[in-house]
């Protein structure tokens, strides 16, 4: 072969013994290199596990910090230290009450060669959780062989760390177009509140609401711990559990650490959305939490316990300060679960806990917005004008307003982006969608698709809605609007209430739904919640009541009842009020200038309405001049305060105080015919 003097190969001369083939030279002389080395030094790892290592570092801080003075009993403590305490807790909050003893457990994902596995750093976090085991005796059973295991715990994970999680292990989790996370949670695709139990003890008979009406369902301390058994031995059998460590109520003041242990990662997205995530030095301070939830999820309840009607229980036990779930993956029994929580312990600290959307205007005017599904609470709450401080739970307390959650949890179904384009703008990565239906090859999901359920939703942080105020605090509230969708068409468009009025009308809590008859015709339905949220109230709805108007006395509210519904008759024949009317109504109570119209009382209900508001027709603001049939409106008005009455019976013996005059003043501002 002829040599070419810019070639840089050669054959040698030189054969193999074992092979004919010239060995080629490859080296490239110093002298003659003829083109810039730009490749890079070797990798620093030796093996595949060290290169994948070196991909992660530990440098971003979780979203929706809240900033208080740090400080307690993990404040001197090393790292290691401080590891093992933070296990030791979670060891504490999964231990068996016969056994006296947790898990032992330990960080990281079993599946991951890159988490603790039996090496130095997994046995020291294990021998220091061994060490702290609070044993008040001997062990009432032998050994078992969940006690021979470590439980992995993976906590506080970030989204991206879930959504692998979830894609991973659970059936049904899939990443949408536009980056969110849907899921499946199973046979429950909605709350079951026939299911849900509160413990019934000394403390809890004479300060929760019992008997007729009540949302509360009893059961005793012992099935409440024979349930938290089942649920604790479940999660220690797995090979992992998620446990999240969060807060709820953005006042730092009055905030609650909350604990929850779950199996499902689609459960600890769900949550790390809906509370307030705190930064890592918090997490450091965090210690005991105030509250725990050991969510089971598919794992059913005995059903030859004691109070249990299905497979499904929700039991919470207030003196124990502990959450049981059962049998179901909805994932919204946790959040209502806190819910009512906080619906118990805030007025034990004289703090307002509400059902009620929120919003703030830029001279710092605060407005409450209640009301049930249907009348509009959502749509005029979220005001691109206006920050929001939440669309769900607050809280009132001395220092205004504030909101319990992080996150949002909004309906799905037939959701459009040009009618709410906050909530389709938030559907995102992070995002969890429940139980939607989406395009097999795009992923692109169908919000009008109703083959898993009506009750899809999407739960999201609440800094993905644009306009959000963080923190989530607001001065107190300048006003209180109370939202019906009155189908029957005989209230007015918006009246000012009085504080009495407000009581009665916020303990009501009325909408109406429309319902199809047998034979195609359809009437309007009354349908009443007390305090716009009866389901998760714990105690009595006059104790919230009394509570409400006492604020809004002091700090100068004033009390609206605007109805979103019918006008010139009932449904079928009237027609829905218009939004851009309802909306110049909303802007006028925010503005101040409503105050300043001049007024006229309604008969029966007694209801000041104003007799002009500029941008809406004089004609609807009385709701009588719209019906052209007048012995019609009158029977339809009866009949609506009749329906009032008979919702009110069960209010109406209640006594407040040491006497019945508080009583007795609700019921005067209540419907008289």
């Amino acid at each position: 072969m002829a040599t070419n003097g810019s070639s840089n190969f050669s054959f040698s001369r030189s054969y193999s013994t074992n092979s004919r083939l010239p060995l080629i030279q490859t080296r490239i002389p110093e002298t003659e290199a003829v083109c810039h080395d730009d490749s890079t030094h070797p990798v620093k790892a030796q093996t595949i596990d060290e290169l994948h290592s070196l991909q992660k570092k530990k440098t971003s801080t979780p979203s929706t910090p809240i900033r208080s003075p740090l400080g307690g009993s993990f404040s001197n403590l090393n790292d290691l230290e401080r590891h093992a305490q933070k296990l030791q807790s979670i060891s504490a909050s999964l231990a068996s009450l016969t056994r006296e003893t947790g898990p032992r457990v330990v960080s990281g994902d079993p599946a991951s060669k890159g988490t603790e596995s039996p090496n130095k750093g997994r046995a020291a976090a294990a021998a220091a959780v061994d060490q702290h085991h609070l044993h008040h005796g001997p062990p009432t059973f032998n050994v078992s062989d969940s006690a021979l295991k470590f439980t992995h715990v993976l906590y506080n994970l970030s989204p991206a760390e879930l959504y692998e999680q979830a894609i991973k292990y659970e059936k049904g989790s899939f990443v949408t177009s536009t980056g969110a996370l849907a899921t499946l949670s199973g046979a429950k695709t909605g709350r079951s509140p026939r299911d849900k139990r509160v413990v019934k003890d000394e403390t809890t008979e004479n300060q929760l609401w019992w008997g007729k009406g009540s949302p509360n369902i009893e059961m005793d301390e012992e099935t409440f711990l024979i349930n938290r058994e089942r649920a604790v031995d479940y999660l220690n059998s797995l090979e992992k559990v998620f446990v999240n460590d969060q807060f709820l109520n953005w006042d730092p003041e009055h905030r609650i650490k909350v604990r929850i242990v779950s199996a499902r990662a689609y459960h600890s997205l769900f949550m790390h959305n809906m509370c307030i995530r705190p930064t890592f030095e918090e997490l450091e301070e965090f210690g005991t939490p105030d509250f725990t939830i050991y969510n089971a999820g598919q794992f059913p309840c005995n059903r030859y316990t004691h109070y249990m009607t299905s497979s499904t229980s929700i039991d919470i036990n207030l003196s124990r300060k502990e959450m049981v779930i059962l049998g179901t993956q909805y994932a919204g029994e946790m959040k209502k679960g806190l819910f009512s929580l906080m619906h118990y312990l805030m007025p034990l600290r004289n703090i307002l806990s509400l059902h009620s959307g929120c919003n703030m205007g830029k001279e710092e005017d605060v407005a409450l917005f209640f009301g049930l599904s249907g009348t509009g609470k959502t749509t005029l709450s979220t005001d691109p004008n206006r920050y929001l401080i939440g669309d769900d739970e607050h809280c009132w307390s001395e220092n205004g307003v504030s909101n319990i959650e992080g996150g949002c949890y909004a309906k799905c179904i037939d959701l459009a982006k040009d009618k709410e384009p906050e909530i389709w703008n938030a559907i995102k990565f992070g995002t969890v969608v429940e139980n939607v239906v989406f395009d097999e090859y795009t992923r692109e999901v169908d919000y009008t698709d109703k083959s898993v359920t009506e009750n899809t939703r999407a739960a999201y942080p609440i800094e993905y809605i644009p306009n959000a105020k963080i923190p989530c605090v607001a001065p107190h509230p300048k006003n209180v609007i109370l939202l019906a969708c009155d189908a029957f068409g005989v209230l007015p468009p918006v009246s000012k209430l009085s504080l009495a009025q407000t009581m009665y009308h916020f303990i009501s809590g009325y909408t109406a739904l429309v319902a199809g008859t047998e034979d195609g015709i359809k009437e309007p339905q009354a349908t009443f919640s007390a305090c716009f949220g009866a389901a998760f109230i714990m105690m009595h709805p006059t104790k919230y009541a009394a509570m409400l108007a006492e604020k809004m006395k002091q700090h100068g509210a004033t009390g609206w009842l605007v109805n979103t519904g019918w006008s010139g008759g009932r449904y079928g024949i009237g027609n829905r009020i218009k939004l851009a009317y309802t909306r110049k109504i909303i802007d006028a109570i925010h503005s101040g200038t409503l105050l300043d119209a001049e007024y006229a009382k309604t008969d029966v209900f007694g209801l000041e309405m104003p007799t002009t508001l500029e941008g809406v027709p004089s004609e609807i603001l009385n709701p009588e001049n719209t019906w052209s049939d007048k012995e019609a409106y009158k029977e339809t008005l009866l009949k609506l305060a009749s329906l009032f009455k008979n919702n009110f019976e069960v209010f109406a013996t209640y006594k407040i105080g040491e006497d019945q005059s508080l009583t007795e003043e609700i019921l005067s501002a209540g419907p008289i015919f």
